[in-house]
């Protein structure tokens, strides 16, 4: 394919998105829906313009910038990311894939050359998960995972701003229909890696075939507020002590039990939280992943179990309230023959892989035919400032993923 694509300007792209939200230490903290994700929403919408592109923007916030085909009455062919970061995040996590696919199109622009079916370059909203939970919720409203009055009643983590709220200060509440994403012909996704496998094996990039199955919740520990000073050891009812003790049990559960899978603390709330007293509550927002739906209900089964045991000893209670949640995701065959064609195509040595992280193509997959490409990322760093990737790297997925997407806008329809 004898297509204008130009490593240089996707670079200087991804450099020049990197300057909005950046940090001292070099990466960005651009959360979804602040001040700096609309920045960041203008820069892309004013570059999709100088190329022709027609933005719609959904009731979410939800941006499509499309590219008219020949047929524009032939369903779309959607490639993107996310713009929005974790507040210690990286310049290439969700921007590469967002991006990269923006640089096909202006690739195609400049070449003057049109595809049957339309390509629609799609950035979603509040992927990351940390301000909104749960993470990719702009694309599960979309896709019909979450209802949109669901969506929009989500209250931010840091402040409890409603997401509605959010985009009606930010200026990017749209009058589109969310549901008007899911009339597409496919999914593409180019995303780094966010672990060590390819440039540790030497693999230029990942085929995903799909993703781990996750669910993720949050734990209630609930005991009593005592005197710190004053009451026995022996007589405490002290839920951050029970608490600790069953984060210990749910990681050795599934070291011993299935270590290929994950398991994640990644929010611990003390309540009262106040010194010399003995916290009578905690919570702590947990997750499990396993390539295998049954494996990851079995090892909740067997933390449950384990968690009942510890709340008596200790004389507290627990409960478990999952507030996230899929199956394994499978993508689709063809779509991935596609990028292991084009890949063979340009000599890039590749290997099929799963994805450990939650991405906006898992909800897209329920709705479509989807695929995932990773790009190696330097030791395997993400959501920290210090992520970083190869201009070689980069390259080489935008021209396998500029072919694959281009030859489903032209496959027959």
């Amino acid at each position: 394919m004898n297509l204008p694509l130009s490593v240089d300007r996707l670079w200087d792209s991804l450099m020049a998105m990197a300057r909005i939200g950046a940090t001292p230490e070099g990466g960005n903290n651009r959360p979804a829906l602040s001040a700096l994700d609309g920045e960041a929403r203008a820069l892309l919408a004013r570059w999709g313009q100088e190329i022709g592109l027609t933005l719609s923007v959904d009731r979410l916030g939800n941006m499509a910038l499309r590219r008219e085909g020949r047929d524009p009455a032939r369903k779309p062919v959607l490639v993107g990311s996310h713009l929005d970061t974790q507040p210690t995040g990286g310049k290439f996590d969700g921007p590469y894939g967002v991006l990269a696919g923006l640089e096909i199109l202006h690739a195609l622009h400049e070449a003057g050359t049109v595809t049957e079916a339309p390509i629609v370059l799609v950035n979603w909203t509040s992927e990351e998960g940390c301000r909104f939970s749960p993470s990719m919720i702009g694309a599960a409203g979309a896709m019909g995972v979450l209802s949109e009055a669901e969506v929009l009643d989500r209250r931010a983590i840091d402040d409890g701003e409603r997401y509605g709220d959010a985009l009606a200060r930010t200026g990017w509440a749209g009058p589109a229909d969310p549901a008007a994403l899911r009339n597409a012909a496919a999914y593409f996704e180019a995303h780094i890696e966010q672990g060590p496998v390819l440039e540790a094996e030497g693999y230029d990039l990942g085929i995903v075939t799909g993703g781990f199955a996750t669910e993720r919740a949050m734990v209630s520990v609930r005991g009593k507020d005592s005197h710190a000073g004053t009451t026995p050891m022996e007589m405490r009812q002290d839920a951050l002590l029970a608490a600790a003790e069953m984060m210990v049990a749910a990681e050795r559960i599934l070291l011993a039990r299935a270590p290929e899978g994950r398991c994640t603390v990644n929010r611990l709330i003390v309540e009262p939280g106040a010194d010399g007293v003995v916290p009578g509550g905690a919570r702590f927002a947990m997750d499990y992943r396993h390539p295998l739906t049954g494996t990851l209900q079995a090892l909740w089964a067997m933390a449950e179990e384990e968690w009942a045991a510890i709340a008596t000893r200790r004389r507290v209670t627990v409960s478990r309230e999952t507030y996230w949640a899929f199956p394994r995701v499978e993508f689709d065959a063809a779509l991935a023959a596609r990028l292991r064609a084009a890949a063979a195509r340009h000599g890039a040595k590749h290997r099929d892989m799963l994805s450990g992280a939650g991405h906006d193509a898992y909800h897209a997959a329920s709705r479509m035919p989807a695929v995932m490409l990773f790009i190696p990322c330097h030791g395997g760093i993400s959501h920290h400032p210090t992520e970083s990737i190869s201009r070689d790297w980069a390259e080489i997925g935008l021209r396998v993923l500029a072919e694959a997407v281009i030859e489903t806008a032209n496959a027959a329809s």
